[in-house]
């Protein structure tokens, strides 16, 4: 596996894939620039990334109820055309996202939309965790990077492995359907309900809970 940051960013200008799908493209090509592109356009990821450029003013707004009515969600999918989201390969990858959101909790939709003091806190937290730990600060350092993707992958639904495929994150998902139907398909937004959420549960005081029992025993 040899190859540089250059030869990552080559790549991207030549294929206009992610910088991520790039550097996975040359790990998984040992480091050859030519296979690395057929693996690619194999994979579809060069021809969907040129279609992000475009505009996604359609699509649908679905929704997914699990588990007896207890976890709810709404989530809006865009596409190019109104014939596209009509179709059952689009509504489907509605009810495929709606269903990964019920499931996995994602808070938000990309990397991006995490606001920055949320991140700072993070890092803080996860700072002091490896410093706790008795790691030198350089390492500690390091160790939070990592702790950040994982919180990425935890929270943000694009960096989610698939729940109906864990070999592939939603990102990767999202992409190969677009090289498949052949239009820019983006996650918008979504809605997450779940039943009770937010809402205190009903606590007895001790005290006033143990003076009842004493009564009751006279």
């Amino acid at each position: 596996m040899n190859f540089t940051a250059k030869d990552v960013a080559e790549l991207r200008a030549k294929t206009n894939a992610g910088m991520m799908d790039c550097k996975k493209a040359l790990v998984e090509s040992d480091g050859d620039f030519d296979k690395a592109i057929i693996w690619l356009r194999e994979k579809g990821m060069a021809a969907a990334a040129k279609k992000q450029s475009r505009i996604a003013a359609e699509g649908i707004v679905t929704s997914y109820i699990h588990m007896g009515g207890k976890i709810g969600v709404l989530v809006e999918i865009n596409c190019e055309t109104d014939f596209v989201a009509k179709t059952d390969e689009f509504q489907q990858i509605g009810h495929d996202i709606a269903l990964q959101i019920a499931a996995a909790s994602p808070k938000y939709v990309r990397v991006e939309e995490v606001p920055a003091e949320v991140l700072e806190k993070e890092k803080e937290i996860f700072m002091n965790q490896s410093l706790n730990e008795g790691k030198p600060a350089q390492i500690a350092e390091k160790m939070v990077q990592g702790r950040i993707k994982k919180f990425y992958q935890e929270v943000c639904l694009l960096e989610q492995a698939f729940v109906k495929d864990p070999s592939k994150t939603i990102a990767e998902y999202i992409t190969e359907k677009t090289s498949q139907i052949g239009e820019k398909i983006s996650i918008r937004r979504f809605v997450r309900y779940e039943m009770g959420e937010g809402l205190e549960k009903r606590n007895d005081n001790l005290a006033e809970e143990v003076e009842k029992q004493m009564k009751g025993n006279k």
